[in-house]
Formats: structure tokens, C-alpha cells, sequence
């Protein structure tokens, strides 16, 4: 007698219901990571940006008055070209003594992340809440 070789039909439907439901598990999850890693990212160039406003300041009469987008911060992340999935802007224009810098999301970073914000006493934003958040945690 012959003996067939091969796979059933339940064999295999089960195999595709249990990859679904892995799938289903890990997509969500990954997508999740990848908008933390690049609010983290945002959160970098904030940082850097604080740092060459401060460097400005430094460079004129101890004023953040002129400082602006196009010299002084990068106006997107990532700040090396790309698409841009945060904008960086002033919120207003920089005063003598004061300042505030936001990180917007736009294009594959959801709206619904929220903005991120830094002004010149170091105070952090994200949400409206008075932090940002660290290794994946939640305000």
C-alpha cells in the first residue's frame, strides 16, 4: 500500500488561524514601538534644539530675541532629511528672557501622540501633562 505524504486541510488551516493570531498579537505591538521610538526621537531633538538656543542666547547679549527656526533649531525630525514625523517650531516668537520650543506630529506619527514642548527653564510637556515620558512609560 501507498502511503500519501503531505499536509490535511485542517493541518493547515490550523497553522493559518495560529500565525493570525500571532499576527495579530505582534503587529499592534510593533507599531506601538515604533511611535515611542520615534516620540524619543523628538524628544533628542528637543534636547539638541534647548542646547543651540541656549548657545544662542550666549552668542547675543544674553537675548533669545531673533532666534528662529531656520538658523538656529532643526524644523523637523528627523533632522537629517527624510519624512518628517515631528515638526519643531518656536510656539511663540523667543522673548529676551523666555521661550518655548514644540515638537508637532505630522505625517506617519499619529495626532493622537500629541505635542511634545521644552521651554527655557527646562520645563517638559507631553499631552498637557508636566512630563515626558521615559523609556516607554506613561505620564
Amino acid at each position: 500500500m501507498k502511503k500519501n505524504q503531505g499536509f490535511t486541510l485542517i493541518e493547515v488551516m490550523i497553522v493559518v488561524a495560529i500565525v493570525a493570531i500571532i499576527a495579530a498579537i505582534a503587529i499592534p505591538s510593533y507599531n506601538q514601538y515604533v511611535v515611542r521610538s520615534k516620540r524619543a526621537d523628538a524628544m533628542g531633538t528637543l534636547m539638541s534644539a534647548t542646547q543651540a538656543v541656549e548657545r544662542y542666547k550666549s552668542n547675543n547679549n544674553f537675548s533669545y530675541a531673533g532666534a528662529d527656526t531656520a538658523n538656529v533649531i532643526p524644523t523637523q525630525v528627523p533632522s537629517d532629511g527624510g519624512d518628517a514625523y515631528y515638526t519643531i517650531a518656536f510656539q511663540a516668537a523667543p522673548t529676551v528672557t523666555t521661550y518655548t520650543l514644540v515638537a508637532t506630529p505630522t505625517g506617519s506619527q499619529p495626532a493622537s501622540d500629541g505635542t511634545l514642548t521644552i521651554n527655557e527653564k527646562g520645563e517638559k510637556t507631553w499631552n498637557g501633562n508636566s512630563c515626558w515620558p521615559e523609556s516607554g512609560s506613561s505620564c
